[in-house]
């Protein structure tokens, strides 16, 4: 990346600060754009789920992975709960979304409950793996809520047999006018298809460990057993190992990397594969350099910037994304390491501005919480509008949950000091409720943000970009107007 006029700025920037600059270009179409990661995890596109409990959990996990992302699963997890959601991910298909499926004798008010699980919007009336019907919201309108799926369940169902193209299956719900379809077979329910979903697999390809299962990450702390809890991450079938903590650049941080490479160590040598490790968060090169010599292949980039953060007001400590990214970034490529941008991105433009500051994925919190796949119960406000809770992982919420094993003396003298908030309502968008949605419009902006660069790689990306300052009227320029002026 260079600046426009090479003219450097004599202060820290935030992603607000920058624009980009068109240059030549023979790249003509968003599709001969390859977003593949250069970091080593496997993931065909630069999009990080955040390590929150109330963002990152299966439902996530699996969605963001069959689309070409990562999730990561919070530290805070017991390690039981840990390994069945990576079971759970490994276990799903690559292509069909899991179904959430209930038996003919279920209340239609859980099945009702069940709908906003997935973004798919409909639940599978099975028996002994069967598909005997499915239940949608407008099946359940009006009904009695302890009625049973049996009597309201639309029976003449459009099923496909498992392999068939998505282009003939898009085609056949589009003729018949439905948008979702259980994939069976050899008649046993397998998984399920939306006309969307059609599309986005000939669109995204999903990111996958080298047995062709779907990738997921899990974070460890730098407190207590860490390599024995690294270990047991690793024999779960982990893609990336995310060593995290809210001040990357401390002694702790530098102990316990050296062990979580020997944890990780000793799994390549059993198994024959070299999970990569990163860790943070820190902004500056040399917290980069510390954590690459300490054992890192990644480093997380970013304190302060995320939606969820009160770092900066309380602490005064943090600094400006962008800049924070670009210095990081330029570190770990001497080093053959890479950075990834946690948190600050609101729009597209943040993305595709955090990869050509030389990202090499983003990470993303807040932005997913207000989607149907986040972990936390769908509710709805006095106005109507459907929102998920979000908490900040240094909120009294989260330490709470951190410390439940903690005596209650040592509980309630962590609790004094901690930062964040505690709950935020993040409302879906009736436009994009699903993380999908969000993932299509981020992926379409990063890509054409490459076509006007003139690249087909982040790599490429990176180099071609041209950025220039901007002032805070020059940012107001460039949004739109949702109504007259």
């Amino acid at each position: 990346m260079k600046f426009l006029n090479d003219l450097l700025p004599s202060h820290d920037l935030t992603y607000n600060d920058v624009f980009m600059v068109p240059s030549r270009s023979d790249v003509t179409s968003r599709f001969d754009v390859d977003l593949t990661t250069p970091d080593g995890i496997g993931t065909t596109l630069p999009l990080v789920v955040a390590n929150m409990t109330a963002i990152s959990g299966k439902r996530m996990a699996e969605t963001i992975a069959r689309r070409g992302g990562v999730a990561v699963i919070p530290q805070d997890i017991p390690l039981d709960i840990v390994a069945a959601t990576v079971a759970r991910v490994k276990a799903a298909h690559t292509v069909y979304d899991t179904p959430v499926t209930v038996s003919p004798g279920t209340t239609v008010g859980e099945a009702m409950s069940l709908i906003p699980k997935r973004a798919h919007g409909a639940v599978v009336v099975v028996e002994d793996d069967r598909v005997l019907g499915v239940v949608t919201e407008r099946d359940g309108a009006e009904i009695d809520r302890f009625a049973q799926v049996r009597e309201v369940m639309t029976t003449d169902v459009l099923t496909f047999p498992a392999g068939v193209d998505p282009t003939t299956c898009f085609n056949e719900m589009s003729a018949r006018h439905v948008d979702f379809a259980p994939v069976v077979d050899d008649g046993r329910l397998v998984g399920v298809l939306t006309r969307k979903a059609a599309l986005r697999s000939t669109i995204y390809q999903p990111a996958v460990d080298p047995d062709g299962r779907l990738v997921i990450g899990a974070a460890v702390g730098i407190n207590g057993d860490v390599e024995g809890k690294a270990a047991a991450l690793l024999a779960m079938g982990i893609d990336v190992l995310v060593v995290d903590t809210a001040h990357g650049h401390q002694d702790k941080m530098l102990d316990a990397l050296p062990l979580v490479a020997v944890a990780r160590n000793a799994h390549a040598a059993s198994s024959g594969r070299r999970v990569p490790i990163a860790a943070g968060n820190v902004v500056s090169a040399a917290g980069v350099r510390d954590l690459v010599a300490a054992g890192a292949d990644i480093v997380k980039v970013g304190v302060g910037p995320g939606a969820m953060c009160t770092t900066r007001m309380m602490t005064g400590v943090g600094r400006p994304q962008f800049s924070a990214v670009l210095e990081c970034a330029a570190a770990a490529r001497e080093l053959g390491a890479h950075v990834w941008a946690d948190g600050g991105v609101r729009y597209p433009r943040d993305v595709a501005l955090a990869l050509a500051a030389g990202a090499a994925s983003v990470m993303i919190g807040s932005w997913f919480a207000g989607t149907l796949e986040s972990p936390g119960d769908l509710k709805v406000g006095p106005d109507g509008r459907p929102y998920k809770e979000s908490f900040g992982m240094a909120s009294a919420r989260a330490v709470s949950n951190r410390t439940r094993d903690a005596a209650g003396f040592e509980r309630a003298r962590m609790a004094l000091f901690e930062e964040g908030i505690s709950s935020s309502r993040m409302f879906l968008d009736p436009d994009r409720p699903g993380v999908e949605d969000l993932v299509d419009q981020i992926i379409a902006g990063v890509r054409s943000s490459a076509t006007y660069a003139g690249a087909r790689s982040i790599d490429e990306f990176r180099e071609r970009a041209v950025v220039g300052l901007q002032s805070s009227a020059g940012y107001d320029e460039g949004r739109p107007l949702h109504a007259s002026w």
